[in-house]
């Protein structure tokens, strides 16, 4: 290959790259873990006893325009965008009052917070992986399992990037 297209291919790939458009394997993601702590910064320990693995977890940028929504669009609330959404999808088997199939009691989707403070952390808390799983890489829920269309899951999306907020009216669920 003459050098001066070699040489155009790679500046290419060093500006698609700084761009954020070359997409490479990850060398953490996936690695076998039994703890957070097995896991470098920036990635969570996650999966059901005996198949956990490092998945990156990263705080979702706020993106607002100026009449306070995200991607130019009102930012969803929990109440009454998200959970509907996390009803029909998360919260039957897995991640609600029944958590035998997840193996993570540590979290329910089917609060906003922890009611008492000290109980399992709710969507609120887990509104970052909620759009990395759900959203960014669709590997939530299983396949098998009912999920969301993709419409839901831009709105899983904006509202963990818009501050994953509760309710327009400060109500309850």
């Amino acid at each position: 290959m003459d050098a001066r297209l070699t040489g155009g291919f790679l500046a290419l790939a060093a500006v698609l790259t700084a761009a954020g458009c070359i997409i490479s394997q990850d060398q953490v993601a996936g690695r076998a873990c039994s703890a957070d702590a097995d896991c470098p910064e920036d990635y969570v320990c996650g999966g059901p006893e005996g198949q956990r693995f490092c998945e990156v977890i990263y705080p979702p940028p706020p993106v607002s325009s100026p009449d306070g929504g995200t991607d130019g669009g009102v930012v969803p609330t929990y109440c009454r965008d998200v959970q509907p959404i996390l009803a029909a999808n998360c919260t039957s088997n897995c991640h609600g009052a029944v958590s035998t199939v997840s193996g993570h009691p540590e979290f329910r989707l089917d609060y906003y917070e922890s009611p008492d403070g000290g109980g399992p952390m709710g969507a609120k808390d887990m509104a970052p992986r909620i759009k990395v799983r759900a959203f960014d890489q669709r590997t939530m829920p299983p396949i098998g399992n009912p999920a969301p269309t993709d419409a839901e899951r831009a709105v899983l999306g904006r509202w963990a990037a818009g501050g994953a907020p509760f309710c327009d009216d400060g109500g309850t669920p």
